[in-house]
């Protein structure tokens, strides 16, 4: 029944993109796109706000968290057993799955994506895990972004420009905020983009937030009724703020790094691992319960008239109204948000890391004000300060300062902040690039060589393999001998440069016919002179492995348009110029018109 009305469905859409212009088909796609991805949202959001519940009511007839850490290890389990079982034993995680697939699969993101991302993620972060959801939402959104042009035969360009709407849609849907879904899709996934495709993205973004509208419930979602005004002489404690948020962020990158590597190192089976990381997780959650899932909730607790009510059911539940260790607890919870989220990452388990993001920033904000109003040197109001540092974690990590802003504007109803939220945003986001030359979810990529950027052409280079353009077969000479053979040579090849190798098949040099041009027409130079005498020194190598941004770099800086490759030392074959610059043009061709 499922599958013939998703092919009624498409025969509708076939039939509509038969009678519309190409532009208008792509309005109606946006539309179609952002209507999937959040109905995607309403999924996830619905069935990990219904865990949450759970456990709050059980926890409340506990008064301890027993529940809160069982979850947690039976979601990871679950998760894992799925992705080995279901999935066929992978499943990328990450956004910067979304920019590898841009830049060299022309747009082509796995349809199991559509799904896997939905099921592991719910089961996960659903079910207790420390990540967030908007990281698989928003590569589902592009997975069906995708995979809808590509049911349509459309091209690159359009492909790419639906993936932004996925993403666009995706954000907007999970905060009801289409500025930052559209921001978002532009500044940290699709930064080559035209003004043209700005509408279709945020007519995918508009459709989603209204999805969500309609069908979530308000309490599902992160949203604040803001009323307190941003004040002038709280402008240096904003500065402060961007600082402590920039290193913050630092140090979530660079723990959250180190966590990949100890689990990745790991040589255990996988369940074991699953099983270590799962009661490691359960066990932080157990002690500090703000742990638990996305920990939205906690955040509006934190931003509330009585934060206090964090503590209750928990080991400190004496110490509710004790302010000074309702701070630790929250400073303590701040820290340890990252390893509670790498241990979900490492362990098996699946989402991202905006929502933990979020939650950093706002415990972050809480203890920077609540430590300057106890020191006495200032009344700073605490919520504006929770609600600005979301954006400066969430900038820092991301490097996205105007997603970042326009965020926390919308899902606090307002404008008000808008200063200090461009303060601390840009100040975290400088500290954290100075530090972090990559976002935190390209940093894989760029330790893989495999880093994209906003530039096309830079994106079609990284498309190409090097080995792929070298000549390997040609001809070489030995340095102790005449010129003969090398005649003989260019008269029986169409080859005008010639490597010169020592008896271990090193580059010691390179002869260039056009360089020995009257020689050649001479018979007693040619007896008599040797390779040695004539060779010249390479003024650059290509590396086997280098990719051919790096090439076409070094064929820029020597103005060649032949260079000598080496592959572990020793000599290889030869690049061409005009070979490298030909398969540029084609797969230029082929992403633009297919």
């Amino acid at each position: 029944m499922i599958k013939k009305t998703i092919r009624s469905i498409e025969n509708i859409v076939a039939w509509g993109q038969s009678k519309l212009s190409a532009k208008q088909f792509i309005f109606l796609s946006s539309v179609l796109v952002g209507i999937s991805a959040a109905w995607a949202v309403v999924i996830l959001k619905s069935f990990a706000h219904w865990v949450f519940s759970f456990a709050t009511s059980i926890n409340g007839i506990l008064k301890l968290s027993f529940i809160n850490s069982i979850l947690p290890i039976v979601g990871i389990l679950l998760t894992v057993w799925v992705i080995k079982r279901v999935l066929g034993g992978t499943l990328e995680k990450g956004t910067s799955q979304i920019l590898f697939a841009v830049a060299k699969k022309g747009s082509v993101i796995p349809r199991k994506q559509m799904y896997s991302q939905i099921i592991t993620s719910s089961l996960t972060v659903g079910l207790g895990g420390s990540a967030g959801m908007e990281s698989p939402i928003v590569i589902t959104g592009a997975a069906f972004g995708s995979n809808y042009a590509q049911r349509y035969n459309l091209s690159y360009n359009d492909r790419t420009l639906l993936i932004g709407c996925g993403v666009a849609a995706g954000i907007a849907a999970a905060f009801n905020a289409p500025i930052a879904g559209v921001l978002f899709a532009i500044e940290v996934l699709l930064v080559d983009v035209s003004i043209a495709a700005f509408t279709p993205i945020m007519i995918a973004a508009a459709t989603g937030a209204l999805v969500s509208t309609l069908v979530l419930d308000e309490s599902v979602l992160l949203n604040f009724n803001h009323n307190q005004s941003f004040a002038v002489r709280n402008i240096p404690f904003y500065v402060g703020l961007g600082i402590f948020t920039g290193f913050l962020s630092v140090y979530y990158a660079k723990n959250f790094q180190r966590l990949e590597v100890i689990f990745a190192r790991l040589n255990w089976k996988i369940y074991n691992k699953a099983l270590l990381g799962a009661m490691l997780l359960g066990l932080l959650i157990f002690v500090f319960p703000v742990l638990f899932g996305e920990g939205y909730e906690t955040i509006r607790v934190l931003a509330g008239t009585d934060p206090g009510s964090l503590l209750e059911n928990t080991l400190f539940s004496d110490f509710r109204n004790n302010k000074l260790a309702l701070l630790i607890f929250i400073g303590l919870a701040l820290l340890l948000k990252v390893f509670a989220t790498g241990i979900t990452f490492g362990s098996g388990g699946n989402g991202g890391n905006f929502a933990p993001s979020l939650f950093m920033g706002s415990y972050a904000g809480f203890v920077f004000a609540k430590v300057f109003n106890w020191l006495g040197m200032s009344k700073l109001p605490v919520e504006n300060f929770i609600l600005v540092g979301m954006s400066g974690i969430l900038s820092g990590l991301f490097h996205a300062p105007l997603t970042a802003i326009f965020l926390i504007a919308e899902i606090t109803g307002g404008y008000q902040l808008m200063v200090p939220l461009m303060i601390v945003s840009s100040i975290s986001f400088a500290i954290s690039k100075k530090f972090e030359k990559h976002s935190l979810d390209v940093k894989k990529l760029a330790k893989s060589g495999n880093v994209f950027t906003s530039n096309k052409d830079t994106n079609i280079l990284a498309s190409l393999h090097t080995e792929s353009l070298i000549q390997a077969d040609e001809l070489t000479l030995s340095p102790e001998e005449n010129l003969e053979r090398l005649v003989s040579m260019i008269s029986n090849s169409n080859q005008e440069l010639f490597a010169v190798l020592n008896p271990e098949k090193q580059l010691i040099g390179l002869v260039n016919f056009n360089d020995i041009r009257e020689i050649v027409f001479s018979n007693f130079k040619v007896k008599y002179t040797h390779i040695h005498e004539i060779m010249r020194a390479p003024e650059e190598f290509v590396n086997h492995s280098d990719s051919m941004e790096q090439v076409m770099r070094k064929f820029e800086k020597t103005t060649q348009v032949f260079l000598p490759v080496l592959k572990q030392g020793q000599y290889f074959g030869f690049i061409s110029k005009s070979a490298a610059l030909e398969a540029y043009r084609e797969q230029l061709k082929s992403m633009v018109i297919e």
